[in-house]
């Protein structure tokens, strides 16, 4: 017997790793100082650009979106995903990126599409501006089924410790920002799945109706990081809360930086709320409470901050004011007026 007759190919991985390395090599700066293939990702810290730094680290998935990008053989668009829901996920505490490291675990590998998916893991760290210092290819069989695989992503980033944002700074008359999403990120898919699958008999090559998109234009989606067009204000006297609108949707994630002692009313007819949502809300006869939860309905990132930067911030952004903070009116901490 040998390793590969147990279903473990050595040759794939060399060959993958091989593939790999230009794409991971595009994403170092000049604080990395290890090399591809190295037991650990050495990365200096430029202590002349930081007087306080905290490290501020994540760690997250995909989930079942990866189930669609399977079934459509596109597979370079979810470590766009898992990067920038990772950023996102840091940098409502007002932290920037500055290396991540990626786990794929497959039940056999197949060197292209390792390949594809690095690729989307490389360009979404150049974007970022963030190193890709490391990670884990698995090939595993008996855990995975030959064509199953799985990602999950670890992100550090750096905060000053008198610029990090809490939401302690949340007062009443705040204004509440929405910032729209482009789909369904990378929450909602075991929903949304089975109403496309099994309530609307689609296929994934079919049209969906009424959108004139296929089932993955419209469900693989990337999920967009807010970094780039938010980092301006991100400081604690500037922005006072932020919420990355993941699983739980609005309510639930929004009401993990109000203060006890306010509530944030949210105005659900500020928005247009996208089609794919609404498909998948009146097909599936999705209740409204549950469908704000489980998805995001448009909105993929939310800012409260005063009137006065509110402003500024819709002046240079596609923001849209979708609420406002008030005292206190029940146990809610988030308010949803539909």
């Amino acid at each position: 017997m040998d390793y590969k007759s147990a279903g473990v190919n050595i040759k794939a991985g060399e060959d993958s790793v091989n593939r790999i390395k230009p794409l991971v090599k595009e994403t170092f700066n000049k604080n990395v100082l290890s090399q591809i293939g190295g037991f650990g990702g050495l990365y200096q810290v430029d202590l002349t650009s930081w007087k306080e730094p905290v490290l501020v680290s994540s760690a997250d998935g995909v989930g079942t979106k990866l189930i669609i990008a399977k079934m459509a053989g596109i597979y370079n668009t979810v470590g766009q995903d898992l990067v920038n829901h990772c950023v996102n996920d840091i940098f409502v505490q007002g932290a920037i990126p500055q290396y991540f490291l990626d786990y794929v675990g497959v039940g056999k590998l197949n060197p292209q599409v390792m390949e594809q998916i690095i690729w989307g893991f490389a360009k979404a760290c150049k974007e970022n501006e963030m190193a890709l210092i490391g990670g884990e290819m698995a090939e595993m069989p008996g855990i995975y089924v030959e064509d199953d695989f799985d990602l999950a992503g670890t992100i550090v980033g750096l905060v000053e410790k008198k610029n990090i944002i809490t939401g302690q700074q949340i007062t009443k008359g705040d204004v509440i920002l929405g910032f729209p999403s482009t789909g369904l990120h990378t929450n909602g898919y075991s929903l949304a799945r089975k109403v496309l699958f099994e309530k609307m008999k689609l296929t994934v090559d079919s049209l969906i109706p009424n959108l004139n998109e296929t089932v993955p234009e419209a469900m693989l989606t990337v999920h967009k990081s807010y970094l780039p067009s938010l980092k301006e204000w991100a400081r604690p006297e500037l922005i006072h809360g932020m919420a990355h609108i993941t699983g739980g949707g609005i309510p639930g994630n929004l009401a993990r930086v109000i203060p006890n002692d306010l509530t944030a009313e949210i105005n659900c007819q500020s928005w247009d709320v996208p089609a794919i949502f609404k498909i998948l809300v009146e097909n599936g006869n999705i209740a409204q409470d549950e469908s704000y939860r489980a998805f995001n309905m448009g909105i993929g990132m939310i800012v409260v901050a005063s009137s006065t930067i509110a402003n500024e911030i819709k002046a240079k952004t596609n923001a849209i004011q979708i609420g406002f903070i008030n005292e206190k009116i029940s146990d809610l901490k988030v308010r949803m007026n539909y």
